[in-house]
């Protein structure tokens, strides 16, 4: 704590401090630590090679099953109609495409039914014919299913009511349908969905938005079926990110035939990013982290351990990729590296007093 001096035997100061010992070599250039055997087994540094493996890095979001908006029918009239007779079907109900759901009279409908049945009954010329294609249009464009149409075609006949069947097959998310009721144009009657294929929504963090892309594949896990696993590939990234949650929305499409993925249902989403070839990598434990810059220790040999700047890659399963810094083989300190970087940053500063020193 005084002025600089050497000796070449251990001494004491004049305040019965003992002067610290420095062995030859032990100032490098390089920066390096020299640490004695005794100090190493009290630590307890142990190192490990660098090698080339398969990084396996997962982005793991949390979201919810939604319904595919391109699968879901709404039946409505678009011509004031009554509501005859409603089938033994209720919300949640499965329906396949065709099945009849209710009997509708609608005097429009009728109106363009006898209309149509009168031209082709009747033996005319071509521009009859032509007349009937108009008429069998307008009845098309009442919405009038092509399976009622075809009864009248085969019967000849104009029926009282007319049977509205299930556009696709699927569950029934509503049914307003009420027997006697009275529509009016545009009035949702039933709304059917195909859930065969169905939507994840989840979020992910604004950081890994540049690790995925359209097309990727997914393993989607549902909290209601643990164990299983349900495989997409993302659809749609949506180009808004939520200034709250700084997160994403990303779409995923499932494949559900048996229909277990239900809507709103909680589910999380793991993406894996990884690269499939072999990297040089080492343990994370092994990497000294001071946010601007990264740096291992690497063992030298006979207790010396010098500290090496690296660039990072992908981390996963324990393990983070080295970019830049590391040769393969490279021995690399995994334990205890604070304890080596503590003992470097006490030798520069006892270093630096003592230059100082010098000066004066």
């Amino acid at each position: 704590m005084g002025l600089p001096d050497t000796s070449p035997t251990p001494k004491k100061d004049s305040m019965g401090m003992d002067y610290i010992a420095v062995f030859e070599g032990d100032d490098s250039d390089d920066g390096s630590v020299k640490l004695s055997p005794g100090k190493i087994q009290r630590t307890g540094v142990s190192s490990e090679p660098a090698t080339s493996r398969v990084i396996r890095t997962l982005i793991r979001a949390p979201g919810t099953i939604q319904l595919d908006e391109r699968r879901i029918s709404v039946i409505s009239m678009r011509a004031e109609s009554w509501v005859q007779k409603v089938a033994n079907v209720t919300t949640g109900s499965k329906v396949s495409k065709g099945q009849p759901l209710m009997e509708i009279y609608s005097p429009s409908v009728a109106s363009a039914a006898a209309e149509y049945i009168a031209t082709i009954t009747s033996k005319g010329t071509s521009g009859v014919a032509v007349y009937g294609r108009g008429s069998r249009q307008r009845l098309m464009n009442l919405d009038v299913p092509d399976t009622a149409i075809a009864a009248m075609e085969k019967s000849g006949t104009v029926p009282i009511t007319i049977d509205w069947s299930a556009p696709r097959d699927g569950i029934v998310l509503e049914r307003n349908a009420i027997e006697g009721m009275r529509a009016q144009p545009g009035d949702v009657l039933f709304r059917v969905a195909d859930t065969s294929v169905v939507w994840a929504m989840v979020d992910v963090a604004e950081r890994s938005l540049g690790t995925i892309s359209v097309g990727q594949p997914v393993i989607v896990k549902a909290r209601s079926f643990p164990g299983r696993e349900f495989a997409g590939k993302i659809s749609v990234i949506y180009p808004q990110v939520n200034r709250e949650t700084r997160t994403a929305r990303v779409r995923i499409e499932l494949a559900n035939p048996d229909g277990a993925l239900l809507p709103d249902m909680y589910v999380d989403a793991n993406i894996d990013i990884g690269n499939s070839q072999p990297v040089l990598t080492v343990p994370e434990s092994a990497v000294l982290d001071t946010g601007n810059r990264q740096a291992v220790f690497v063992e030298k040999g006979q207790g010396r351990f010098e500290p090496r700047e690296v660039k990072l890659g992908h981390r996963g399963d324990g393990y983070v990729e080295i970019r830049q810094g590391l040769a393969e083989g490279d021995p690399v300190v995994v334990s205890a590296n604070f304890l080596i970087d503590a003992e470097s940053n006490l030798k520069a500063a006892l270093k630096g007093f003592s230059d100082a020193g010098g000066q004066q």
